[in-house]
């Protein structure tokens, strides 16, 4: 752990708010006034877009930012592939799909000296990367701060969700901080490291290919509820300015690349726009429900939608069953049995899931791909059938889902993976026949 990097982490400060046009610089008078490009940037840096979108998509799903650095990306040697580790890109062609329902254990502890980067092991996923669509599931697990090399991704914007361990990320456009119950999205393209807070960390990453993540539309909701927009933080500009060899690592179409630099590339003094990193607590999310009977299907609880071409369809939710009060009356209030067009894997970030007593543990996650029947097991459906319908508050545990158009293709590494649970089916046995005629 460094204790540098939690004091900085402790400091931070943020701007706020989902999707607006930031502006922040580090250095008064770094941001030129009234136009991008001038002939002669301020303080002698460098103007440079960064495009998260065509310069043609419309206003609204427009993502870019102008940044102004010490010295421009261009200024780079060549880069040369190197090794992916577990690390794993769309399209997902080891083995074929499997509609089998997956459950795994969480990942062992990783060797010393291991970082976030280095700690990125592939689940499975859909889509492909150099068409810009679908999505990829990681799970990660370090003991190590990266030291003097840095990671960017071009086939994706990356949601990190935190299940042990704080971790302070340095962007090209600033710094956040993140721990458990807590969310980091960092876009395609944009530059960080990530320093660790604690003795270790571990958690998930949905690596989404396809349109940037955005609020999801209210409908007839109206116009508060689900995650607000000004609960989301953006950083304030920090730049460093290190002349010393830096390893800057891109993930391109499926492969790692690096190419060391003589300098940082974390070099932005100033910066305006909207391709901008972010952190959420998960806390603040603004849970809706039923008051009557029945609950409501779970994209009530979607925090980030990913959208495709098909209205209402989308390429990745990511859903978020936080703590919140059940009060239906003549209702079974753990989620109910269910087969869904959509695939689903959820993760656990803290305590237990309302619908699996057992097996579900914090770390671990499971796969329940399209149409096949999941919902809660044996024990869990008894204690709710017979429980008195007071009001209950569900707070002792914090659930999340990544949730998907496409069949989810697990990895080779995922699928013979020794924390893989065996027999993950027998938690449905002994569902007992009731029927009487």
């Amino acid at each position: 752990m460094s204790e540098q990097a939690r004091k900085t982490a402790e400091a931070l400060e943020y701007l706020t708010g989902f999707g607006n046009e930031h502006s922040s610089e580090a250095v008064p008078g770094a941001l030129p006034p009234g136009r991008n490009s001038p002939q002669r940037a301020p303080l002698g840096l460098y103007a440079e877009q960064l495009s998260g979108s065509a310069f043609t998509e419309p206003r609204n799903h427009n993502r870019r930012s102008w940044l102004y650095r010490i010295r421009p990306s261009a200024a780079h040697p060549p880069f040369a592939r190197i090794d992916n580790g577990a690390l794993r890109s769309a399209p997902f062609t080891e083995a074929p799909a499997d509609p089998n329902r997956l459950r795994w254990n969480p990942l062992p502890d990783p060797a010393p000296g291991t970082d976030f980067l280095a700690g990125l092991w592939t689940l499975g996923g859909n889509g492909d990367t150099t068409q810009r669509s679908g999505m990829a599931i990681h799970l990660y697990s370090a003991n190590a701060s990266m030291t003097d090399r840095v990671f960017s991704d071009s086939d994706g914007e990356l949601l990190i969700v935190p299940e042990r361990g704080g971790m302070l990320l340095r962007t090209e456009l600033g710094l956040l901080s993140a721990g458990p119950g807590e969310v980091a999205l960092i876009p395609r393209g944009v530059r960080f490291r990530v320093e660790l807070l604690d003795d270790d960390a571990r958690g998930y990453v949905c690596e989404n290919y396809g349109r940037p993540f955005e609020l999801p539309d209210l409908g007839p909701i109206g116009a508060n509820g689900l995650a607000a927009a000004r609960d989301f933080r953006a950083p304030v500009a920090a730049y460093e300015d290190v002349e010393r060899p830096t390893e800057v690592i891109n993930k391109f179409c499926g492969n790692l690349w690096a190419a060391t630099y003589d300098h940082s590339p974390l070099d932005v003094v100033a910066w305006y726009g909207t391709h901008t990193p972010y952190v959420y607590d998960l806390r603040r999310f603004n849970v809706l429900g039923s008051i009557s009977y029945d609950h409501p299907d779970p994209s009530i609880f979607t925090v980030l939608t990913s959208p495709s071409d098909t209205p209402g369809l989308a390429g990745v939710d990511f859903v978020v069953f936080a703590p919140r009060w059940l009060v239906g009356e003549d209702t079974f209030r753990p989620p109910y049995f269910h087969r869904n067009v959509m695939s689903e894997y959820m993760g656990l970030i803290e305590g237990a899931y309302d619908a699996k007593a057992e097996g579900f543990v914090p770390g671990g996650g499971s796969l329940h791909n399209m149409m096949s029947a999941h919902g809660p097991d044996r024990e869990t459906f008894d204690r709710a059938s017979a429980a008195e319908l007071k009001p209950q508050k569900i707070d002792d545990g914090l659930a999340f889902m990544f949730e998907t158009r496409w069949p989810i293709t697990a990895t080779t590494q995922a699928a013979g993976a020794d924390h893989l649970q065996r027999g993950y089916d027998d938690v449905w046995q002994g569902l007992q026949r009731h029927f009487r005629a």
